[in-house]
């Protein structure tokens, strides 16, 4: 599970709904200041028990150098509601929402900006997999898209044991039984290993965690699970494509292991960044230098 810095947004962002032709999404929207040259946006999802505050540590570099950053809750995803069928989730109907969003976004800068803006893609480990299915039904959108942490098929065994798991828990228990069932099989974050007790200023978010894992709707958890178990390898598909593409991640990953990752860049023919430091969410682990690569890529594309 993710765990973002904080819930708390920056400055520069302002929690919004972001309405389009196939609902509405729970977003972050940070905007560079006046006088910032815009360069572009940036439409960014998160990944599998994930949600937007996944990427608050990147609005404020990314909106420095000129992206606007939208950050957003796919449906059933913690302040985005959705229905309770398993279905809903198909992956074909999760990309035709981020479709939605991306036009409702452009139609948006439009407004503001009175012209066309360069829309980037950016899919962190589930949210990957779906922003290549969302440019495989239409690239036409997007100026680049960004896979993060996120591999060319199937999640490794010991990940589809654990989706699987997870899965049969939420079949017949509630989401706060699960929630903790899964504290008590998780090693406590750094801080509280070391210190055997949290500090009181609850520096690992729990609660803010907690509170997340509530509101995800567990159909959804339950499909993308299962999706991330049975995804085919549509590598060959993509690198068809024209479009920009970028394979970012840390130097260790227990979800697809970075030779996979490495090997997918050479077959899409992709620019790729390694965060020395980072596992499977740089965006978190080492922010700073993961939107140092990012805004390279865009701003080279």
């Amino acid at each position: 599970m993710s765990r973002p810095p904080t819930f708390v947004p920056p400055s520069c962002a302002a929690a919004r709904t972001l309405r389009t032709t196939r609902g509405d999404f729970a977003v972050l929207d940070a905007v560079p200041a006046d006088g910032v040259r815009r360069r572009g946006a940036v439409l960014l999802l998160p990944g599998f028990t994930g949600s937007k505050e996944d990427f608050i540590a990147l609005l404020e570099p990314l909106t420095a150098a000129g992206y606007r950053a939208v950050t957003v809750d796919g449906r059933g995803q913690y302040e985005t509601p959705g229905p309770d069928d398993v279905a809903a989730y198909a992956q074909e109907e999760l990309a035709r929402d981020v479709l939605a969003q991306a036009a409702a976004l452009s139609e948006d800068e439009r407004a503001h900006e009175g012209s066309p803006t360069r829309l980037h893609l950016l899919g962190h480990s589930l949210g990957g997999q779906i922003a290549r299915a969302a440019v495989l039904l239409d690239p036409r959108p997007f100026a680049t898209l960004t896979l993060m942490s996120s591999g060319p098929a199937a999640i490794a065994p010991v990940q589809q044991t654990r989706a699987k798991m997870l899965a049969d828990a939420l079949a017949t228990l509630s989401m706060d039984e699960v929630w903790m069932a899964m504290r008590a099989m998780e090693p406590p974050p750094p801080q509280e290993a070391e210190t055997g007790v949290e500090d009181g200023q609850d520096t690992d978010d729990s609660e803010a965690l907690r509170a997340r894992w509530l509101r995800h709707s567990p159909a959804q958890l339950i499909a993308t699970g299962r999706q991330l178990s049975a995804e085919p390898d549509r590598v060959a598909e993509l690198a068809a494509l024209p479009l920009p593409k970028h394979v970012i991640s840390g130097e260790r990953d227990d979800t697809w292991p970075v030779p996979l990752l490495d090997d997918m860049a050479r077959r899409l023919d992709a620019h790729r960044t390694v965060i020395h430091g980072a596992e499977h969410s740089p965006n978190t682990d080492r922010p700073a230098e993961t939107a140092a690569a990012l805004v390279c890529f865009w701003d080279e594309n």
